[in-house]
């Protein structure tokens, strides 16, 4: 998911996306820990979209604390 369309989400889709994430995040620290995964770098893509989805939500937060 690029950036753009992460900005695209309403707030609540951000939280459930976020959410998500999370749970794939898990799933694919146990498959590198049971040596299951054969893709290696989806721990790193799943980690920098937790992190563009955090990003976005403190934009926002940011955002309406100015307001």
């Amino acid at each position: 998911m690029r950036i753009h369309e992460v900005r695209a989400l309403s707030q609540e889709d951000l939280k459930k996306e976020l959410e998500a994430t999370y749970k794939e995040a898990l799933g694919v620290r146990f498959g590198l820990a049971t040596r299951q995964l054969s893709d290696t770098s989806q721990a790193t893509k799943v980690r920098k979209k937790i992190a563009r989805l955090k990003t976005v939500l403190r934009e926002r937060e940011l955002l309406e604390q100015q307001r």
